[in-house]
């Protein structure tokens, strides 16, 4: 079962995606980020590999795509917050986009 992050285990988790341009948003427990791609293709090129890792492992993001931007925000709705899983898709999401 995935948990909510504890305080413990939530900076060690977090901090090195900060660094990276993830951001908490206001007013909830979630991590957001902005990816910019060359054009529309790389973007939705983008999401597709995202999307088979998302499905893999039955965690999946809200994003918003326009042309050659797409707006993700990750959290678990499960625990009400964030948890493990939404650092771990955040770090492939990174990845893929390198």
């Amino acid at each position: 079962m995935t948990e909510k992050l504890s305080e413990t285990t939530r900076g060690p988790l977090l901090e090195p995606l900060f660094a990276t341009g993830w951001a908490m948003v206001e007013g909830r427990d979630a991590i957001q980020k902005t990816y910019k791609f060359k054009n529309f293709v790389e973007a939705f090129g983008w999401m597709t590999q995202v999307a088979i890792w998302s499905e893999k492992w039955n965690h999946h993001p809200e994003w918003f795509n326009v042309y050659n931007r797409v707006e993700v925000v990750l959290s678990t709705h499960d625990v009400e917050g964030l948890s493990a899983l939404d650092a771990k898709l955040a770090r492939k999401m990174d990845a893929l986009a390198s």
